[in-house]
């Protein structure tokens, strides 16, 4: 068996309790009038669960990335099951008339509409080998297509970038909208990207790293500035970037050191757990492409991110096992 086939159905089992459990749930939503006043499931047909509805979308992603990395899982049937009964035509076109409500224009921005384009592209990558994953695709391409309309529209209009290491994090939201227009090439999307990610980091220098973390980040901005820059600037300009780009020595320390979680019962402060998983995933983006004095610091940077927070992906308390997992997939991918 697939070391990594034990972990695999634990997250898997993780995210299928996760998708179906409407309570507790923490909406971004508008009231309009008392009609509005509806649960989770009547608003969200298909991304009710999980506590909040982007955290279902990456619930979602992650189930789908098992199946697709362990077609032969225990758990396949129960998620191709979950998929079957979620994404619906009658489902997705009731998530899209809630996105045209004139009052849900900045609803998601940006985090969620990243994480809708990543599961899709997740989508476009299973289903070129599997029927079932063709239907779940085109049932949620009109959702997809939607989002990205709202990046083509609202990315001219963003004139500053939002640095934060919480959801409204600019870079992580470029992040997997350009998985998504490199997995469907949708040029204009990625050009647009690549301008914007240039036109906001291009020019940044010595990022002040001893400034992070704030108290609830689950991203670095520096750091998923960096991973993102890594896919927009030319591979033999990239080094020139990071040289001017990269954080004093002492700074540097920040991002290498993993982030103390408090108390893990608490919403913001489990956040944290999140930072770590989240550094490791960008320090293994960027580790190849280091200067050569940095890659031995990184790995063990990587390896004590994951020994401090990995554990806590899957068990605990329900305000991080709603979306912990889907961050250690990511941090995990590719070892």
């Amino acid at each position: 068996m697939n070391a990594a086939a034990p972990f695999a159905s634990t997250v898997a089992r993780i995210a299928l309790e996760n998708i179906v459990r409407e309570y507790p749930n923490k909406p971004d939503h508008v009231l309009n009038d008392a009609a509005d006043i509806r649960a989770p499931r009547a608003l969200h047909p298909v991304f009710y669960g999980s506590y909040d509805w982007h955290s279902s979308v990456h619930m979602h992603w992650l189930l789908m990335r098992v199946l697709r990395a362990f077609p032969d899982l225990e758990e396949a049937p129960a998620i191709r099951a979950a998929f079957d009964a979620h994404f619906t035509p009658a489902n997705v076109a009731a998530e899209l008339a809630y996105l045209r409500q004139p009052s849900q224009h900045t609803f998601e921005r940006t985090y969620g509409w990243a994480w809708l384009l990543k599961l899709q592209a997740e989508l476009i990558g299973l289903a070129a080998g599997d029927s079932s994953a063709r239907t779940w695709r085109g049932t949620l391409q009109p959702l997809a297509d939607a989002f990205v309309e709202r990046y083509l529209q609202f990315l001219p209009l963003a004139t500053y970038p939002i640095r934060a290491g919480t959801h409204a994090n600019s870079a992580f939201g470029l992040m997997f909208a350009l998985d998504y227009a490199e997995a469907t090439q949708h040029i204009a999307l990625r050009k647009l990207i690549a301008a914007k990610a240039h036109a906001w980091f291009g020019q940044d220098r010595r990022y002040p790293a001893a400034y992070e973390p704030g108290a609830d980040d689950f991203l670095s901005g520096g750091l998923m500035e960096a991973a993102l820059m890594l896919r927009v600037v030319d591979g033999c300009s990239y080094a020139d970037w990071w040289q001017v780009f990269c954080p004093a020595t002492q700074d540097l320390q920040a991002w290498l050191t993993p982030v103390v979680v408090s108390d893990r019962t608490d919403a913001k402060l489990s956040h944290l757990d999140g930072l770590n998983l989240s550094r490791a995933w960008c320090w293994k983006m960027l580790e190849p492409e280091l200067p050569a004095h940095l890659r031995e610091p990184v790995a063990r940077a990587i390896d004590a991110h994951l020994a401090a927070s990995l554990p806590h992906a899957t068990s605990g308390d329900y305000v991080g096992t709603h979306w912990l997992a889907s961050f250690a997939m990511l941090a995990l991918d590719g070892r």
